[in-house]
C-alpha cells in the first residue's frame, strides 16, 4: 500500500502538532502527520496531576532507560518520553519557560543566523495566548495558553520569602530574557486542565481535508534515493507501508527518536552503522552525539508545623478533600504541575545571568513513583542550566522495535560537579533564612553530614535524576559536520529537515517545551518560504 503527500511530519508531539497545523493551513498542499502512539483520550493526560500515571505507563510513555551512569554512582534512570498524540506535551510538567536571551544569542554566535533572542521572540509571541494579554514580551490570541497556577501553599510562600532574604529578588515573569529571581511558574493549562499540543494545534483543524493523521504507526526508516529523501517506510496494522513525500519529510520525533530514525535509515557514523549491518548512505558522524540534559538534585527537608501534600495525600479525608476541590473548583493538588515555585540564581559570582534553576514542591518522596513521606516535607530540586557534560543516543539494533542506548553521561565534567556542590550549598542558604525558622527544617537528603565540596560532589550522584529535558542529538550548526544547518535541513540529504529539541546546539536555560514549540513555529515558516507557499 502506498500513499503520497506534499509534506510528511514524523511525530505528533510538541513540535509535530504545531507543524501539521501550519503546513496544512494552505489547502493546496497535503500533509501527513505520523504518530507511533495512540490518541490522547486517556483521562490522566488532561488532569494535571495525571503525569504521575502517564510516566512509566506503556499507554503514554516509550519506557526508555539510561545506561548505567558513572556520575550517578552506577545508577540507571527511567527516561520518560511521550508516546501519544501530543508527545511530551501530554505527559510533561506543563511549565512555560522560554529560557534566557543569552541562550539564543549563543546559538547565533555559533553561526546559526536567525536564531538570536530578538529573532526568536516573535515566534514565541505568535503562538502564545497569555492570561496577561499582549505586551512587549507576550502574545495574546495564539493557540498556546499560558496561565497562572490554581493553588496556594503557605510553605511555598515562606520559601519564596526566604529566597528574597537570601538575596534573590522577587520577579513577576521568568520569560523576558533574564530569569534572575523567584516566582511561581506559569503553566500550560486551561481552566484547571492540561493544555497539550493536540488541543492547541490539532483539534481546531482536524477536519481539514488536506491533513491526514496516522496514529499507531511507527517509522522503520526514511526512504532515500541518491541522497534524496523520497518518503518514509512505516509499520502500520502489522504491515509495512511506504508513504511518499512530494516536497519534504520533517522529523519531529524528539532528541531520542530523530537520531534513531536517521541511523536506522543509514544516516550516521559508519562505524556505528556497519557494526549493526546497516549500509551508510549518508555519513554524518555527529548523529546521536551532543546529548544534553538537566540533572536535578533533589534536596529534601523534613518540616514541623507545616501543611504539605504529604499529610493530605496520606490521609483518606485529605484525599477526599483533594478530589472534591478539583471536582468543584478545578484547583488544588490535582491541578498542580509537578513543580510550583521557581528560582533562578547564580551558583557563584562569576556568572552574570542565572545558571541554576530550582523547582520547589510542597512534598517529598524518596524517588519518582514512590509514596510520599509520612512527615511534612519540602523538596527544593535544583539543576545546572548549562551543563558541560555531553552524552549520546545510538541504536543498538537495526530492528526499529529495539530501544536505543541512551547515555546522558551526567556529571562527567568537573565543572558540573563543582556547580552541583554549589547548588546544594545555595539550597541550604535559603532554608536557613528567618522566613523558614518557624518550620524547624531538617535536611533529609542528601544529609547535613555532607559538608565538604568533595563530599557534596559525590553525594550529588546519589540524589541526581533527570528533569526530562534531552536536547542536542541532531544539533544545527554552521560547520559541515553538524547534523543540521541553520535552516534545519539535514546535511547531505535533500528534502529532509528536523524540527524538534534535537536541533538545539546547546540546552536552553530552563524547561524545554516552549523552546521546542518555537523551533517548530520558525521551521514551518522556513519550509513554507522555501516552497513559496506562504
Amino acid at each position: 500500500m502506498t500513499q503520497s503527500f506534499d509534506f510528511i511530519v514524523v511525530g505528533a508531539g510538541t513540535a509535530g502538532c504545531l507543524l501539521a497545523n501550519r503546513l496544512s493551513a494552505n489547502d493546496r498542499y497535503s500533509v501527513a502527520l505520523i504518530e507511533a502512539g495512540g490518541n490522547d483520550n486517556y483521562h490522566w493526560v488532561h488532569i494535571p496531576v495525571g503525569y504521575l500515571y502517564c510516566m512509566g505507563n506503556k499507554r503514554t510513555d516509550w519506557l526508555y532507560k539510561t545506561t548505567s551512569q558513572k556520575g550517578l554512582n552506577g545508577r540507571s534512570l527511567n527516561y520518560p518520553r511521550g508516546k501519544i498524540m501530543g508527545g511530551c506535551s501530554s505527559i510533561n510538567g506543563m511549565i512555560y519557560m522560554r529560557g534566557q536571551a543569552g541562550d539564543y544569542d549563543q546559538w547565533r554566535q555559533m553561526g546559526n543566523e536567525g536564531w538570536g533572542w530578538d529573532d526568536v521572540l516573535p515566534y514565541f509571541k505568535n503562538m502564545e495566548d497569555s492570561y496577561e494579554g499582549e505586551s512587549e514580551f507576550h502574545g495574546a490570541g495564539g493557540e498556546w495558553k499560558v496561565n497562572q497556577q490554581r493553588l496556594s501553599w503557605d510553605i511555598l510562600d515562606s520559601f519564596r520569602d526566604a529566597t528574597i532574604e537570601a538575596g534573590i529578588p522577587k520577579t513577576d515573569d521568568f520569560n523576558e530574557g533574564n530569569n534572575f529571581g523567584v516566582s511561581y511558574f506559569k503553566v500550560n493549562q486551561n481552566s484547571g486542565f492540561r493544555w497539550n499540543t493536540v488541543k492547541a494545534f490539532i483539534k481546531p483543524i482536524q477536519n481539514r481535508k488536506n491533513l491526514k493523521i496516522i496514529s499507531k504507526c511507527e517509522v522503520n526508516k526514511i526512504i532515500l534515493n541518491n541522497k534524496k529523501c523520497k518518503g518514509i517506510q512505516v509499520f502500520r496494522n502489522g504491515k509495512l507501508e511506504d508513504i511518499f513525500a512530494n516536497r519534504e519529510v520533517v522529523l519531529s520525533a524528539g532528541s531520542i527518536g530523530s537520531p534513531k530514525i536517521l541511523e536506522l535509515s543509514g544516516i550516521g557514523n559508519p562505524k556505528i552503522l556497519s557494526n549493526l549491518g546497516i549500509n551508510t548512505l549518508v555519513e554524518s558522524n555527529d548523529v546521536g552525539e551532543n546529548l544534553q540534559d538537566h540533572l536535578q538534585l533533589r534536596v529534601i527537608y523534613r518540616l514541623e508545623n507545616a501543611k504539605t501534600l504529604n499529610q493530605k495525600a496520606n490521609s483518606l479525608l485529605g484525599k477526599i478533600a483533594i478530589g472534591l476541590e478539583y471536582a468543584l473548583k478545578r484547583s488544588g493538588p490535582m491541578s498542580m504541575a509537578p513543580s510550583q515555585l521557581g528560582i533562578f540564581a547564580m551558583s557563584d559570582k562569576s556568572y552574570e545571568t542565572p545558571n541554576l534553576q530550582f523547582h520547589v514542591q510542597p512534598l517529598s518522596l524518596d524517588k519518582f513513583g514512590d509514596p510520599l513521606h509520612s512527615f511534612p516535607g519540602l523538596t527544593a530540586s535544583v539543576c545546572n542550566l548549562n551543563p558541560q557534560s555531553r552524552g549520546k543516543v545510538h541504536i543498538t539494533s537495526k530492528d526499529y522495535k529495539i530501544a536505543p542506548s541512551i547515555d546522558p553521561n551526567y556529571l562527567s565534567e568537573e565543572k558540573d560537579k563543582i556547580v552541583a556542590a554549589q547548588s546544594i550549598k545555595l539550597a541550604r542558604k535559603i532554608i536557613s533564612q528567618p522566613a523558614m525558622k518557624k518550620y524547624n527544617p531538617k535536611e533529609f537528603a542528601p544529609g547535613i553530614q555532607f559538608q565538604s565540596e568533595d563530599e557534596l560532589k559525590k553525594v550529588a550522584g546519589d540524589i541526581g535524576t533527570t528533569i526530562f529535558h534531552p536536547v542536542g542529538t541532531c544539533a544545527m550548526g554552521s560547520n559541515k559536520t553538524s547534523v543540521t544547518d541553520s535552516n534545519l535541513k539535514v546535511r547531505g540529504v535533500d528534502g529532509l529537515r528536523i524540527a524538534d529539541a534535537s536541533v538545539m546546539p546547546t540546552i536552553t536555560s530552563g524547561n524545554t517545551n516552549a523552546p521546542t514549540l518555537m523551533i517548530a513555529e520558525k521551521a514551518s515558516e522556513m519550509i513554507l518560504q522555501s516552497h513559496k507557499i506562504l
